[in-house]
């Protein structure tokens, strides 16, 4: 099979679209939702997909008195009738990630055993909702939040740190809210798809403590401010004491994500293989590792045989050093990373995004690449190379004109990267 330009673009935006329709909020929250209480029902949520879902909800139970509060990020929030729907800063917190972890708290406080909690949480949750433990302040809060995005950890390891600075995460929302039953209903946007990671697990009992948070702080480095480190010294916040009533449901995930593009692929026969949904690393290094899957698939037909689309999530990470201003995300900077590995190879394409619309944060969900990327980069005066060492990915596609912009999509199931082989 033979792909264009045009052809090739057209079929990898129509996977990454239809991983992202996987996951709309409007298509999964009413087939997880429990019965109806004999009590009170209270409607409480956090992460960029929480206010759709809060939407969603709230028609589906039109019949069912409710109310409730959800925080989602700046420019994500859509009406959703009587749950109230604030913003906040993300992913930095700001002074409304605090009143509304602060409010949130109290919504759930003083419920009995016949009352129920709905939770919608996806990611992005675990700036939004912020509660400081011990004698931090917001500002503190923010300097650990700065320290963890540019150190290169992964995912899990900066909820495991931030569990253990926060009276909200790692269970404790739960907490506040027993003897009422929590049922929380889950997109995932993390690796393995464990839900006391998503939005550092608010509703869900913590699986990590503080000993594997001050191992991760020694292990990148990280200065952090003297009443975090006296919380981290003083055992932590995450310990969950009091009994919890709660169930967690995943609604969506990576996982389906990925066989949605997969099927959109078979529709054009082409062969898909989903490489995996929780890949992890530094992203130019994962970008170096699928040039060269690339290359063998389609010069040798291993791991598969063109026409194919390699297809993977997960969330790789960036290490940024101090200083840095180069612009970009993750996903450019894998991308920037995997076409200097092709070098140019003809019959390879491929396109990377976040599926939330926002590649760290900047406004495009990801790019292309195509086998002329490098050629158009320098003709327009971009070393590939240069800007890769500086973090300066988002930039090199746009100057191009190859930048996927999607807006907000109100959902996220983390990252969706599609390499076809002609």
């Amino acid at each position: 099979m033979t792909f264009s330009d045009t052809s090739a673009r057209d079929a990898l935006r129509q996977m990454f679209d239809a991983a992202v329709t996987s996951a709309d909020p409007v298509r999964v929250v009413s087939n997880h939702l429990p019965d109806p209480p004999k009590g009170r029902c209270i409607v409480i949520g956090a992460g960029k997909a929480s206010a759709a879902m809060a939407a969603a909800l709230d028609a589906a139970w039109s019949d069912v008195e409710l109310s409730g509060l959800v925080v989602t990020r700046y420019g994500h929030a859509v009406p959703a009738g009587r749950i109230e729907i604030v913003e906040a800063a993300h992913p930095v917190p700001d002074a409304m990630s605090v009143e509304a972890a602060t409010r949130i708290l109290e919504k759930v406080r003083d419920l009995g055993p016949d009352d129920l909690v709905i939770a919608l949480i996806s990611g992005g949750g675990s700036a939004l909702l912020v509660a400081p433990a011990g004698n931090m302040t917001l500002a503190d809060k923010k300097e650990v939040n700065r320290m963890l995005l540019a150190s290169g950890a992964t995912i899990s390891e900066m909820n495991t740190v931030r569990k253990q600075l926060s009276n909200i995460k790692g269970g404790r929302l739960a907490q506040a809210a027993y003897p009422a039953r929590v049922v929380t209903l889950v997109i995932s946007d993390v690796p393995g798809d464990n839900s006391s990671e998503i939005a550092s697990g608010p509703t869900v009992s913590n699986e990590t403590g503080v000993v594997e948070a001050r191992e991760i702080v020694a292990r990148y480095k990280l200065a952090l401010p003297p009443e975090a480190i006296a919380v981290l010294d003083g055992g932590g916040s995450a310990a969950v004491s009091a009994p919890i009533n709660a169930e967690t449901r995943l609604i969506a995930s990576p996982s389906t994500a990925l066989h949605a593009a997969a099927q959109v692929a078979q529709s054009h026969g082409i062969r898909p293989l989903i490489l995996g949904d929780a890949l992890e690393g530094e992203a130019r290094e994962v970008g170096t590792v699928f040039a060269g899957i690339a290359l063998s698939a389609r010069d040798k037909g291993l791991p598969v045989a063109g026409p194919a689309v390699l297809l993977s999530g997960g969330e790789t990470s960036v290490s940024l050093p101090k200083g840095s201003t180069g612009r970009g995300g993750r996903n450019t900077e894998f991308l920037l990373s995997l076409a200097i590995g092709l070098s140019g190879a003809n019959s390879i394409w491929a396109i990377a995004g976040d599926t939330d619309g926002i590649d760290g944060v900047e406004d495009a969900a990801g790019a292309f690449v195509t086998p002329d990327t490098l050629t158009r980069l320098q003709q327009v005066g971009i070393a590939p190379r240069t800007a890769l060492s500086q973090h300066d990915s988002y930039t090199a596609f746009k100057a191009i004109g190859d930048l996927v912009v999607t807006g907000p999509t109100l959902t996220n199931v983390n990252d969706i990267r599609a390499i076809l082989i002609g």
